[in-house]
């Protein structure tokens, strides 16, 4: 695969097809070596556990813990099991909602329609060696799901995206349980916001600068979701509650999508964002540390609950 990181030297790896060493001699299909190079035709120069090298390309290496993992407990990514994760979003999502620039009122008309979702594993799924998976991508195009341990545990963390999703006005689907979730949804609040929401934008600010030394102009899109995230940071930290939607900043930050303004004004505008958090920081209402006591209570009752109904 072209597009894949190199492996870096010392991974170990494991054959997954017989080949021959540099001497000629055979090798067989499962043995186990450690990359020591690259090799000119972009695969890759393998030292085996007895000394012998020999040159292997890529579709043919199995990282060696990724093999013993498949072969061992089952690989769940192949024969059809795309379908099997698709069913975890089917069967078992409790919320799902649009996020994105329809979800924060700056939609065009070629805007996508991203759909972002939680599913609860029924509790028999873990009593497998084949785990469910934490996260699912599809089965429709731009729809993304986590299960809800994995998001819980994001979403402590003040995952923008996440929290985004928790505070979507564009609900898609709710169950009850989905609305536990929903209730929840203070718990999850916190002064971390201010080091996702502000640290984030501030690296990617720095990645545009070189973006403008190089080609002379940004992506302006990325640039308004940019500001549009230290909106909603520094609203939070100023209120406690959560807003999405751009409100009466939605004009502005849609004439910076469009490039009308120039790269000096939008500067202004960011750091005085960032002021107006540091500011904001000193008196908001938030808690230092979420209420993970509370979301893992609701997180236990979730199990139980599924593990009761199953076993009945």
């Amino acid at each position: 695969m072209t597009n894949s990181p190199r492996l870096p030297g010392g991974t170990q790896v494991v054959l997954r097809e017989a080949s021959v060493d540099h001497a000629g001699a055979r090798v067989q299909r499962g043995a186990t070596g450690r990359v020591v190079g690259d090799a000119e035709s972009g695969g890759y120069l393998i030292r085996l556990t007895d000394g012998r090298q020999l040159t292997v390309a890529r579709g043919d290496l199995a990282l060696r813990k990724a093999h013993q993992q498949d072969v061992g407990v089952g690989e769940r990514t192949r024969g059809g099991s795309a379908a099997d994760e698709h069913r975890f979003v089917t069967d078992h999502t409790i919320y799902a909602a649009v996020v994105g620039s329809r979800a924060f009122g700056l939609e065009t008309a070629d805007s996508d329609t991203d759909v972002r979702g939680v599913y609860a594993a029924p509790a028999e799924a873990f009593w497998s060696l084949r785990k469910p998976p934490p996260h699912v991508d599809g089965p429709e195009p731009e729809q993304f799901s986590w299960e809800v341990e994995r998001f819980c545990e994001l979403a402590l963390k003040a995952n923008p995206n996440l929290l985004e999703v928790l505070h979507s006005p564009l609900a898609r689907t709710v169950t009850p349980l989905g609305e536990e979730l929903l209730e929840l949804r203070g718990a999850f609040l916190s002064q971390l916001v201010y080091q996702t929401y502000s640290g984030y934008a501030l690296s990617q600010f720095k990645k545009i600068e070189a973006d403008l030394r190089r080609d002379g102009e940004p992506r302006w899109k990325h640039v308004m979701h940019l500001l549009r995230l230290l909106l909603a940071c520094r609203d939070v930290l100023l209120t406690g509650a959560f807003r999405t939607d751009a409100g009466e900043n939605r004009e502005e930050l849609l004439r910076v999508r469009r490039g009308e303004r120039r790269w000096p004004e939008v500067e202004v505008w960011r750091l005085a964002l960032h002021a107006q958090i540091d500011d904001a920081l000193d008196h908001t209402p938030l808690p230092a540390a979420p209420d993970v006591a509370r979301v893992d209570s609701w997180l236990r009752s979730v199990r139980a609950r599924s593990a009761t109904e199953y076993l009945r």
